[in-house]
């Protein structure tokens, strides 16, 4: 690969990367509004959902994605040398770890709204989360995203004199914003559970909701065998570079 392409690739992996970071950044933001009210938090996404869900911005949040989930997997199929750093390990890990999240994420709320009209709120997603039992597994992949765009905005600008300096600051920020997040997840769950008992749900909303759970389920899979399709291709291109190198 060319050092104009490879700079390229840099460039797009880092610019495509700002983009999620900051709707992470926004959506953790939000979250963390749940520790003064419920109330205040449904407000804060509803006018989340009003900028990310114009055309122009869903474009390039959706676009970033595709980029960045493109990029990652032609890493995975073009690095050589996995001996890393422990700082690089911990990044990929959080940033293959996201998409899981992500997947569901975006099946919950814009697939569920596209195809049944269901507006997110954080009281219908908290209710689910609750009746599902699976709000420790939501909290637990509140921070992957987070972290991976960190440690790759660190990597990138940790050379800069002004970044090492104010470093404590930046380390406090990681570590409080996710924590801020949780307490205001946890918050308006409190909130949620004191509404008392849902209504019972009516056939429709069970189909709907099988549905969604089917479309996740499948995404996840066509992740993870992506995921590791690339890194097994990977493998196998460099073991047959190897052996050729080795014949001639």
């Amino acid at each position: 690969m060319s050092l104009h392409a490879s700079f390229t690739l840099r460039r797009l992996r880092m610019l495509s990367g700002l983009v999620m970071f900051v709707y992470i950044a926004i959506h953790l933001l939000n979250h963390a509004l749940g520790i003064i009210s419920l109330a205040l938090a449904e407000e804060g996404l509803r006018l989340e959902m009003v900028f990310w869900r114009s055309p122009p911005v869903t474009l390039l949040l959706y676009g970033a994605a595709a980029i960045h989930f493109s990029l990652a997997l032609w890493t995975l199929y073009s690095r050589r040398e996995w001996r890393l750093p422990w700082i690089e390990i911990l990044r990929l890990a959080s940033g293959f770890s996201f998409p899981i999240l992500l997947i569901g994420h975006a099946v919950t709320t814009r697939l569920g709204d596209t195809l049944f009209a269901i507006k997110p709120t954080y009281s219908a997603i908290i209710t689910n989360l609750l009746t599902a039992g699976t709000q420790g597994m939501q909290l637990a992949l509140l921070a992957p995203g987070w972290l991976h765009g960190c440690l790759g905005l660190w990597i990138t600008l940790r050379h800069f004199h002004s970044m090492q300096r104010i470093k404590p600051l930046l380390v406090a920020l990681v570590a409080l914003i996710p924590l801020f997040a949780a307490a205001g997840f946890l918050r308006m769950a409190a909130e949620v559970h004191a509404m008392g008992p849902p209504p019972p749900t009516g056939p429709n909303a069970m189909i709907e909701q099988a549905t969604l759970a089917a479309w996740r389920n499948d995404l996840t899979i066509v992740y993870l065998v992506a995921v590791v399709t690339a890194f097994a291709l990977g493998r196998l291109h460099a073991l047959i570079q190897h052996r050729s190198t080795s014949v001639s």
